[in-house]
This record gives structure tokens, sequence and C-alpha cells, in this order.
């Protein structure tokens, strides 16, 4: 069983369609949260995945826009919480509102949380990955720092399938993976997309210029 592995998308559709359009045949799809935020395609995104019926967590993002407050985020994420509750409506804001912190997915051989196991909010890196974030799953898939990465070990597969839609590792392209639960093993997986198309986008939506800019660099 194939499975392909999203997070972060953060409204940015251009990615997400990239990343769509280029994955390979797989027989499941998850994501690790964030959903919104940021870029100027909060509704599409959403869409996009409850048409498709995508297992989802709750992203910090998420749980901003769905609440309404974003306390302790910095100018650019919160014009991006504030353009998103714009624009939603009232069935995508329950959706996200109802989106668990944690939740399994493939007959409960994969766990999806957004941080860490213990605090969802948590900024965990691939290289503090271990063992001991395992439970009973195959596979921890989380999200959140935006950084592609994933380690093998004998209790199962701890990974990051990176941000479709504002990495931060240095790649400017949109990241996603595939694990295969039959050998546990990860591809790990970049697309290119029009940047260019994201940032006209942002600032006719009079957002932060920098949420478009800082796609060109992968930062």
């Amino acid at each position: 069983m194939r499975v392909g592995v999203i997070s972060d998308v953060h409204g940015n559709r251009v990615a997400l369609d990239a990343v769509l359009s280029e994955m390979p045949d797989v027989d499941a799809l998850v994501n690790a949260g964030d959903v919104v935020g940021y870029n100027p395609w909060p509704a599409e995104c959403v869409e996009a995945m409850r048409e498709r019926d995508v297992p989802t967590v709750m992203g910090n993002h998420d749980r901003a826009v769905a609440s309404g407050t974003a306390f302790r985020f910095n100018s650019m994420a919160a014009a991006g919480v504030e353009y998103a509750r714009e624009r939603l409506d009232d069935d995508a804001l329950a959706w996200l509102e109802n989106l668990p912190d944690e939740r399994l997915a493939c007959d409960g051989r994969v766990k999806l949380v957004h941080g860490h196991p213990e605090d969802p909010d948590r900024y965990t890196y691939p290289d503090e990955f271990s063992a001991r974030m395992l439970g009973d799953e195959d596979v921890l898939v989380l999200g959140h720092t935006h950084v592609q990465g994933h380690e093998t070990f004998d209790e199962g597969v701890v990974m990051n399938p990176g941000s479709v839609g504002q990495p931060r590792d240095g790649d400017h392209r949109a990241a996603y993976a595939v694990v295969d639960l039959d050998d546990l093993t990860v591809e790990e997986h970049r697309v290119d997309y029009d940047i260019e198309e994201v940032v006209e986008a942002v600032e006719e939506a009079g957002l932060p210029e920098r949420i478009g800019l800082r796609l060109y660099d992968g930062r």
C-alpha cells in the first residue's frame, strides 16, 4: 500500500495543484495539517481536501482561522489568518474547527500529528526524530517545521513530507512524500510550480509582500 503524504499547504493553490498533478498513483492521501494561512487561496485548498476526503489533522494556522485568534503570530501569519477568516464560508470554517489534533489512518498504520505526538504545536525537526516518538503505528507523520525529512527505526518510520505551500528547508519547490507501507520505505519528492503567479496573487490580495517573495528562497 502506497500513501501520499502532504502537509502545510498554507493556502497555496498553485503549489497544491502541482503536487496533486505530479504525485504518482497512491492508494491513499493524508495531510499533517495547516491547510490554510499565509497564501490567498484558503477556500480552494480546504475544498481540495474535503472533496477528496483526505484524513487531515489541525495545524496551528487551521486552529487560528477556525477560532478567529492569531495570538503570538507574526504580522504575515496574522494577515493570512484574517484573510482566510474573511473568505471561508461557515461549512469550511466548521470543517477546520472539527479537525482533530491527531488521527490514525490506513487501518491504524499511519498516525498524523502536526508538531509532535505530545504537543501539536511543538516544532520537531528531522534531526530530532526518534523511535521514542512512535506508538503502535508503523509510520508517524509530522508537519509544522516545513522541513522535509524522515528516519527509519526498528519500530517504524518518523517523517515530515515537507511543506507544499511554503518550504523552509532552502528548496523553493513544493514538497511531498510517498510512503510504502509494505516495506516502510519513503520517497521524498519536490515539484516546481509557478511562484510568480503566487507572488502576483499575494499582491492583488493585499497580503504582506514578503509572503510571496520568501517562496523564491524556500525560507
